[in-house]
């Protein structure tokens, strides 16, 4: 495994399963991963907003006996007398074991990670890459499905600039009998590049569709993900489009009983809050599986056995 993590296709599927299987000792076994860190610090920089991500790396080392410094705000940092990213991280090096880094421009954890010894966590950068969360969506659905082969997914909502859908569907390409069922408007479908170098050179099964509804009875996993109004070029579109990928209790009424509903959150109103009681309803869980994957990450990349 390499020194950094930057891009989840830097992982083999090998690598995969092993973290999937590692998270999952965690789990079953907190107490014998308690002090795996003792001693060992992680810094947290986030140049812009997170919740989830942020809590999430910094628990994943406080439950493993370690502790955090970073900042969770740029303004919050010497950034804002305009530090670059490279100074900043060797800066850090000086006090850290680990960073785990988001950053508004494509390419910024990769820059850290190529100036400094430590490991470098790309924790989202921009619209390009966010390798935990594919790896948090990988361990729910190997926990929720019991397997990452022989599953029909569906990504719902928006394709086209969901960064998470696109790992997604280059993570579980790997996998066997795996299909895509690609629900969008026309205005949000997959980008090209994703369907031709992933989908069609892999020669992964997909289709694509515009309606929730009908896709629904085959769905083993459903991805939501928002429609967002600030993607159409006119707002007649967007309103004749939003409710159709709003997913609410009778458009499930033909899923199947053991469907895995996923969403990376945050949430706005594509998921009705009445769909969190129902038991397929996994995306809050999913939370809780991000700790635990970023654990495994973080032990991974450390060295710790």
């Amino acid at each position: 495994m390499t020194k950094d993590l930057i891009d989840i296709l830097q992982l083999s599927r090998e690598e995969i399963d092993e973290l999937i299987a590692k998270a999952g000792d965690i789990i079953d076994h907190p107490d014998v991963y308690a002090h795996k860190c003792d001693g060992k610090k992680i810094a947290t920089l986030f140049y812009e907003a997170s919740t989830r991500t942020r809590l999430s790396f910094e628990s994943a080392m406080i439950e493993l006996g370690g502790s955090v410094i970073g900042f969770s705000s740029a303004t919050d940092s010497s950034v804002s007398k305009g530090e670059s990213v490279a100074d900043t991280a060797r800066t850090v090096e000086c006090f850290a074991d680990i960073i785990a880094m988001r950053h508004p421009k494509e390419g910024a954890p990769y820059v850290a990670a190529n100036n400094v010894d430590i490991p470098v966590i790309n924790a989202g950068d921009g619209g390009h890459n966010h390798p935990t969360q594919t790896l948090t969506d990988l361990l729910t659905i190997s926990r929720e499905k019991g397997r990452l082969d022989d599953l029909v997914i569906g990504c719902c909502g928006d394709l086209k600039f969901g960064r998470t859908v696109h790992s997604l569907i280059a993570a579980m390409s790997r996998y066997e009998n795996v299909k895509f069922v690609l629900i969008s408007p026309e205005e949000l479908k997959i980008p090209e590049h994703v369907r031709t170098e992933i989908l069609d050179k892999g020669n992964i099964d997909y289709e694509e569709t515009d309606s929730l509804e009908n896709a629904m009875p085959n769905l083993d996993v459903l991805y939501m993900t928002r429609v967002q109004r600030e993607r159409f070029f006119n707002e007649a579109d967007y309103l004749r489009l939003k409710d159709t990928y709003i997913l609410t209790p009778d458009k499930l009424t033909y899923a199947k009983y053991d469907l895995s509903i996923l969403h990376p959150l945050p949430r706005v109103n594509e998921i009705s809050v009445e769909i969190d009681k129902d038991p397929r309803a996994c995306y809050f869980k999913q939370v809780r599986y991000g700790k635990y994957i970023r654990m495994a990450l973080i032990l991974k990349l450390l060295g710790v056995d």
